[in-house]
């Protein structure tokens, strides 16, 4: 009786391949024709591209430099929890904002800001290592150039920049707007929040001034919103208040209390006035109201619309703006600079171990920091051009690390 099941359940299988095979053979030998043809394609194959040596590197890059993440991030958060720990209970902060408005926004934050440190750090620590166990003799000496040991570790470096690059442009302005506003409630931390006497040009030929403007509330006073054409005042609004409308669908809404209009045709005026009006003006509060760290709140979109806005209303108070954008693009080519300075620094076996190259590498990582922070400084204080200010530290580590590719072992 097993045997006949058995041969039953066979045959319905078979029948069952026939059947399938009668629908769908014309696919699998469109496959078997098809393959062949595709020969072509296998420059698209990562593996003909990475060998073993470049995953055994890639590996230790990425692993080393995640490690050393954790490691000073977490040591850096020791030191913040002790620093601010008296604050948070001065200002009744609950655990659970602590936890995930400061802090879960705090690691990323500068994580990225340091990533070139790191990225210096993690080269320095396993290539010392490797050539300290004599690894980097034996791959040169196996008839592998420098140029072809640089390969996996620049494709690490593709992937740091991207991953670093995303979170700067997208990621992490999101999560300073929950993190500045948290220090400003739990550290005390002194936000600008008003605006007196501001003018400013809206639109083209609209001119339009606050006399106070209170970003709490979204509410200004002694508004007046003036219109020319050919250099001739056409229009003239005051209102005693105006209120943004944070619930509006779309943006540059605003509602006018005690407001009054002159429209003036050639000697003719018209005047108009009302209680409450409803009105679009091309304003918004951040156009208003200026922070400290603003910048860093907004995505790399926002901050280009921003700066193209401002430049057509003709406002100066755009270089932080225009500085951190130029700053976000140059940061992610960091990466390849300082590996190429630390692979060509540690790739040489040398007596003492790692320690001096450790020194090294830190050194020159704070030196790239504060460079960056000096050339910023230049081009809001000095009126240096903000591309070049932002590009600086790079063009002159590009440099170092030329001279020390030159010097590298072959």
């Amino acid at each position: 009786m097993d045997k006949i099941r058995r041969i039953r359940k066979f045959h319905k299988f078979y029948r069952f391949g026939q059947k399938m095979e009668k629908q769908f053979g014309w696919a699998i030998r469109f496959w078997k024709w098809l393959l062949p043809k595709l020969s072509f394609l296998g420059f698209l194959n990562p593996n003909k591209y990475i060998k073993r040596l470049d995953w055994y590197i890639i590996k230790k890059f990425i692993g080393t430099y995640f490690f050393s993440i954790l490691l000073i991030i977490s040591i850096s958060i020791v030191f913040d929890v002790n620093e601010n720990l008296a604050k948070f209970a001065q200002y009744h902060a609950p655990l659970k904002a602590i936890v995930f408005d400061y802090y879960a926004n705090f690691v990323p934050y500068f994580a990225n800001l340091f990533s070139a440190l790191f990225v210096f750090i993690a080269v320095i620590f396993f290539t010392s290592k490797m050539a300290g166990n004599s690894e980097v003799i034996a791959i040169l000496a196996a008839g592998v150039s420098f140029k072809r040991l640089m390969r996996p570790y620049m494709l690490s470096c593709i992937f740091i920049s991207l991953l670093s690059f995303f979170l700067s442009a997208y990621i992490i302005p999101h999560g300073n707007v929950v993190r500045q506003n948290f220090e400003s409630l739990y550290k005390n931390s002194k936000r600008n929040t008003s605006a007196d006497n501001v003018q400013l040009q809206v639109d083209k030929g609209v001119i339009a001034y606050i006399q106070h403007y209170d970003n709490n509330t979204k509410k200004g006073y002694g508004f007046c919103l003036d219109k020319f054409e050919d250099k001739k005042l056409v229009s003239h609004m005051t209102a005693m208040e105006i209120q943004y409308d944070t619930i509006s669908d779309t943006k540059y809404h605003w509602k006018a209390s005690n407001w009054k209009i002159r429209k003036l045709k050639g000697l003719k005026e018209h005047i108009s006035s009302g209680a409450q009006k409803d009105t679009t003006i091309m304003m918004e509060p951040t156009d208003l109201v200026y922070s400290k760290g603003q910048q860093e709140t907004l995505t790399i979109t926002e901050l280009r619309d921003y700066i193209s806005k401002q430049k057509n209303r003709g406002s100066g108070n755009v270089v932080q703006y225009q500085v951190e954008y130029h700053k976000r693009i140059a940061n992610s080519f960091a990466s390849f600079i300082l590996t190429i300075i630390g692979l060509s620094l540690s790739a040489r076996k040398r007596k003492g171990g790692m320690g001096m190259y450790l020194g090294l590498g830190l050194a020159l990582s704070f030196g790239y920091i504060m460079l960056q922070t000096v050339s910023a400084t230049f081009a809001i204080q000095a009126d240096a051009p903000p591309l070049l200010a932002a590009w600086v530290p790079n063009i002159i580590f590009a440099v170092v690390a030329w001279f020390c590719y030159r010097n590298a072992p072959r």
